[in-house]
């Protein structure tokens, strides 16, 4: 599955029974949990806070294509966020559940 809509939508039922919701964040589709965004559809790309220095993030930023998310596109990127274009749209759920793990959830 490589459309963005379906795959975010298919990755926030999976997660639902764990207390996850959908919602927005910079007017971006977002899944959050215990109040806290962790992941939002950008583009074409699902951005997911992983936690600067943890493998996790390390290990997502040796995938080809995938950088530190820039919301506003002005080289002001969040430290602690990756950005996974469609390209990797198969490692979306795998990070999507460890940004909700960093959550505590």
């Amino acid at each position: 599955m490589t459309d963005p809509d379906a795959l975010f939508d298919h990755i926030a039922a999976d997660l639902a029974p764990r207390g996850v919701t959908a919602g927005a964040m910079f007017g971006a589709r977002a899944l959050k949990a215990h109040g806290k965004v962790f992941a939002c559809l950008n583009g074409d790309a699902l951005a997911v806070k992983l936690g600067v220095g943890t493998p996790a993030h390390t290990e997502a930023l040796s995938l080809p294509g995938v950088e530190l998310f820039d919301p506003s596109g002005a080289g002001r990127p969040f430290k602690d966020w990756v950005a996974l274009p469609t390209a990797q749209a198969g490692a979306w759920p795998h990070y999507a559940e460890t940004g909700l793990a960093g959550l505590g959830g």
